[in-house]
């Protein structure tokens, strides 16, 4: 199992402000590795950048989970934590996260990443107190993260609410 924790650490999250470029994609067609390629040049144009963390966000549609088709589209972000928004580099948008994510640590490559999204969503969430929000969900990027090595670590943070009973 590439999770780290099978019981996630549960975080608040209160304005984080990103900023970053965003694109449509599947995962049929996934263009994950260009939206990345795109971005990184551009991080010195980010004066108020917070830290070296990445973050690489998804944004679904609220039914996006009711059946699996990996047709269906959605949203990628490659962004960065910033102190201030203003001003805005061209070509990008800013994002603000707030609210309950349940944290997992994730180590493996990016093949190995479906089974443990498969486990979280279909294994620790149903059993958990907490249902799927409907916000953004990402990964951290942090000091351990290697792209497609099978030791880099990254975060998986999962938005997450309590679970309403009756």
């Amino acid at each position: 199992m590439p999770l780290l924790n099978n019981e996630p650490r549960i975080k608040e999250l209160t304005n984080l402000s990103l900023v970053g470029v965003h694109q449509t994609m599947s995962l049929a067609d996934n263009r994950t590795a260009s939206l990345w390629q795109t971005f990184m040049p551009r991080l010195k144009e980010l004066a108020s950048r917070v830290g070296a963390d990445l973050y690489s966000l998804q944004q679904y549609s609220v039914d996006y989970f009711n059946s699996f088709d990996p047709a269906r589209s959605f949203e990628k972000w490659a962004a960065v934590a910033v102190s201030s928004v203003d001003p805005i580099p061209a070509g990008m948008d800013t994002l603000r996260l707030n609210g309950t994510y349940a944290v997992f640590d994730f180590q493996g490559t990016p093949a190995e990443f479906g089974n443990a999204i498969q486990y979280i969503l279909s294994v620790w969430l149903p059993q958990s107190d907490y249902q799927l929000d409907e916000r953004p969900h990402f990964e951290l990027l942090g000091e351990k993260y290697k792209r497609n090595d099978p030791l880099s670590e990254e975060e998986i943070w999962i938005p997450i609410r309590k679970r309403v009973i009756g």
